[in-house]
């Protein structure tokens, strides 16, 4: 029990204190987490853990969109929504069929959009 409430506050803490850029790279690890438990639930026939799971995965991307300031960023900001916007509708398509061909379609996107998020941070702290 100690355990468990200790990685708890682990958790919280170090989501509560990291930094903006440390949070996203949280969320976008947290989508390709989410995506793959999705997939493996719908090879598993496991219908609710897959809605759950990639819902998870769908309103990360929702958040990224919603944070994403595309005048600031201009034509790569652009790209950038419409990858977000297109993995969310394949996760959609992908619930709402619970079809793993459109999870391993989607999937090296999501998996692409953390590396380039990991390598920017990396990139903005030399």
């Amino acid at each position: 029990m100690y355990a468990a409430n200790g990685y708890s506050t682990y958790r919280n803490n170090s989501v509560n204190y990291a930094s903006k850029d440390q949070l996203l790279l949280m969320l976008v690890d947290g989508a390709v987490r989410f995506a793959k438990i999705g997939r493996q639930a719908i090879l598993d026939k496991d219908i609710n853990k897959a809605h759950e799971n990639i819902v998870k995965a769908e309103n990360i991307f929702y958040e990224l969109i919603a944070t994403l300031d595309v005048s600031k960023a201009g034509n790569w900001g652009q790209s950038l929504m419409s990858v977000y916007d297109f993995i969310v509708r394949r996760l959609t398509d992908a619930n709402m069929n619970k079809d793993a061909a459109i999870m391993d379609e989607v999937m090296p996107l999501i998996e692409n959009v953390k590396d380039t998020w990991e390598q920017a941070y990396k990139v903005s702290k030399k």
